[in-house]
């Protein structure tokens, strides 16, 4: 799956908005965002299968990161947007 593809997922992008502060126990996500451990195992392998986020193991726990150069490819597409959206703003 592509980082598109993992991001247009409502649900992942909730997971990766809560990463964005720090990284968070699988419990933790599931918790925040009131989705099943299992189903919110589910999105994180997802984005970690598109390079979005990185697994480590603390004991018994999975702890998710996101994964910075994962975000390569959306913010190469996404920056001639973000710079014809900035000229509307500024009017330059």
């Amino acid at each position: 799956m592509s980082s598109f593809d993992a991001v247009a997922e409502p649900s992942r992008r909730g997971l990766l908005d809560l990463l964005l502060a720090a990284p968070r126990p699988v419990g933790e996500l599931a918790a925040a965002t009131g989705m099943s451990q299992p189903n919110t195992s589910r999105h994180l392998r997802i984005l970690r299968d598109a390079g979005l986020v990185e697994c480590r193991t603390a004991g018994q726990r999975r702890i998710y990161a996101i994964r910075p150069a994962g975000f390569a490819e959306l913010a190469g597409w996404l920056t001639p947007y973000a710079l014809l959206w900035q000229r509307a703003v500024t009017g330059r």
